[in-house]
């Protein structure tokens, strides 16, 4: 396998666990990118562009980051509310009236980004062609009955996170939450990240799909517990519904998929990306001046939700919008904030080592929120670091 790309003097052993990943756990087409303060250190790829394919990746290929997706969704909600349009305290009613409806009106704004907010699932799944439309999905959730007393308890929105997060955006902006971002975010700052796939760039981006690969003989459990494997194949569980709330998915190499702004799912982005937009939050970069205030940090990485969640079964850790460090999804130290990609993806920072990270793969393996690929890198950056 030929590993293209640099790391900076002592970033070697993130390499070595990069090549690893292509030799031992499945991996056909990957890149990762590290920040430090500001400045990039790992900037590597390798492998095929497509996962069933033979063209190489290049510099600059993109991928769909599926649930990475919400840690890029949830800073635009953070960002209006910096900017004093949002109030993360106010109803999600106030801004969206019609979403009043079936015992909705005190779903406040914080628990669209904590998800407390009771509506993982849909009654009546949206059909792909459905799924596309920017007005279907936030009209099922606005006539969605909770699933639980709203703010009372804790469970991952897989899907119905971006409709309710995109219909806030264009309520309080008149856009919806992909041409915001372009236009005051990844468009000034030159980010390979988009949020509705512009044509110009399609050529870039490769074909996602299943891989296998040896479980890792370490540090993680290979094996989910009976109790999560049980709610992923019961079809009446939270679990299945939340991500069966569009049915059956879309295919993600669909152009018309990957040109849709789901804020959910499918962000397409490099590892450069993913990892310069997390640096871009927490300070400055050659190119930029940082995104988020120090208290937009905090209130990004302060636990709202913590213990076990009613739709992924495990114990989780979310603040505003992002997961936070611990065991189903651990980042580098307590704390760090970002957001796994179901299948492989991460991008995260950590403010106290000025870190910032990101990983894409064009192949997919059935992790929902650590990926033992992901897990070697951000490991080995841990023992670089000495964190």
């Amino acid at each position: 396998m030929d590993v293209h790309g640099t790391v900076a003097e002592g970033f070697e052993p993130v390499r070595d666990a990069f090549v690893r990943n292509f030799a031992t756990l499945g991996d056909r087409g990957a890149a990762v990118a590290v920040y430090r303060d500001g400045h990039k250190v790992v900037d590597l790829w390798g492998g095929t562009k497509d996962v069933d394919g033979t063209a190489p990746w290049e510099r600059g290929t993109a991928q769909v980051v599926r649930s990475a997706t919400k840690g890029v969704a949830a800073a635009v909600l953070l960002l209006l509310h910096q900017r004093g349009q949002l109030d993360l305290d106010a109803p999600v009613g106030h801004y969206w009236p019609e979403f009043k409806a079936r015992g909705k009106e005190r779903v406040l704004v914080r628990h669209v980004l904590n998800h407390r907010a009771g509506l993982p699932v849909l009654d009546r799944p949206l059909t792909p062609q459905e799924a596309l439309d920017p007005l279907k999905g936030p009209e099922a959730v606005a006539a969605q009955a909770p699933a639980w007393e709203p703010g009372t308890d804790h469970g991952y929105h897989a899907l119905t996170y971006g409709w309710l997060l995109d219909e806030l955006v264009r309520r309080v902006t008149g856009q919806g939450t992909g041409p915001w971002l372009a236009s005051q975010v990844t468009g000034p700052l030159g980010l390979d990240l988009w949020l509705g796939l512009p044509e110009s760039e399609a050529g870039r981006v490769g074909r996602v799909g299943r891989v296998e690969g040896a479980e890792p003989t370490g540090g993680l459990r290979a094996r989910p517990k009976r109790s999560v494997t049980e709610a992923y194949e019961d079809p009446a569980s939270l679990t299945r519904r939340a991500f069966a709330a569009i049915s059956p998915f879309p295919d993600q190499n669909d152009p018309a998929y990957r040109a849709a702004a789901l804020p959910a799912t499918n962000a397409v982005a490099t590892a450069d990306g993913l990892a310069r937009f997390y640096a871009t939050l927490i300070g400055d970069t050659a190119d930029a001046a940082r995104l988020f205030t120090p208290q937009t940090v905090e209130l990004a990485r302060a636990e709202e939700s913590a213990g076990p969640d009613r739709v992924l079964v495990v114990g989780t850790r979310f603040g505003l919008g992002y997961m936070l460090h611990g065991s189903a999804s651990p980042f580098l130290t307590p704390g760090s904030f970002g957001h796994p990609g179901r299948g492989g993806a991460l991008g995260f920072a950590d403010p106290e080592t000025g870190i910032a990270f990101g990983y894409i793969t064009n192949g997919f393996r059935k992790t929902v929120t650590a990926d033992p690929r992901a897990q070697g890198l951000v490991r080995a950056v841990r023992g670089v670091l000495g964190v």
